[in-house]
């Protein structure tokens, strides 16, 4: 179902902006594997997969980080040890490059619904922008079948801060020439739609994602079920 929740003026867009991770597609098997391959290999026990799943969206560094902090988990003198947990993110990256696409996919309706906008009489520009390093995002994107609709792929690597910082978003504005009103941010996360806000953009709420209810907290002006629903949703003139 589409709900809205502030009327946008969809017949101006034309930069589209997905976040990667639980909007295009569903990584959380993958990257929780790869925290339970970090935490055996420092001899800690493994989390249960939601668990893992609710600290994924700030970047992976903080994914490490709030997984090995698991209150009763870590020694008391690991706990502030910035080393350690610089060895426990290389391990992690290593091990999730290895295995970023052994059981990630794009969401059901995704490909769909990008090459239906993709054909639209007067297509939006579609890019990415996550907090996934760089390097896999566009590795996944690529192996997903992705990248032929993405004019662009950002990742929390590609600048000096990460979403919600609007930096990354503000940069694909500029590259595109595209305004605040012609910009959607489309994701699942509280983090996406704060970074919507700090940008000045408009927001588009995925709630079969990793975090409705984050997302719902700070309230897209557009939220949908499924996404298959985008094109209505954004195109509603071609729809009819």
């Amino acid at each position: 179902m589409v709900r809205v929740h502030r009327s946008i003026p969809t017949h101006n867009l034309q930069l589209l902006v997905f976040d990667l991770d639980g909007t295009l597609i569903d990584s959380s098997r993958d990257l929780c594997n790869s925290v339970n391959a970090t935490l055996q290999h420092f001899g800690l026990r493994p989390l249960e997969e939601p668990v893992i799943a609710s600290f994924i969206g700030d970047g992976v560094g903080m994914l490490i980080r709030r997984a090995l902090l698991v209150p009763g988990e870590l020694p008391e003198h690991l706990r502030n040890d910035e080393d350690f947990f610089a060895q426990a993110l290389d391990y992690f990256l290593t091990w999730y490059r290895a295995h970023k696409l052994d059981f990630t996919r794009a969401y059901d309706g995704v490909l769909e619904s990008l090459a239906a906008l993709a054909s639209a009489a007067q297509p939006p520009v579609m890019t990415v922008l996550t907090n996934k390093p760089v390097g896999p995002a566009r590795a996944i994107c690529d192996g997903l079948g992705l990248s032929r609709f993405l004019a662009a792929v950002l990742g929390g690597d590609s600048f000096p801060t990460k979403k919600p910082d609007p930096e990354g978003l503000l940069a694909l504005m500029q590259q595109f020439g595209a305004t605040p009103q012609s910009t959607l941010m489309i994701g699942d996360s509280e983090v996406d739609m704060l970074t919507a806000r700090n940008a000045g953009v408009w927001s588009l709420g995925c709630s079969y994602g990793l975090s409705p209810e984050g997302m719902r907290s700070v309230g897209p002006d557009l939220e949908v079920d499924h996404a298959s629903e985008w094109f209505p949703a954004l195109m509603p003139a071609l729809h009819r």
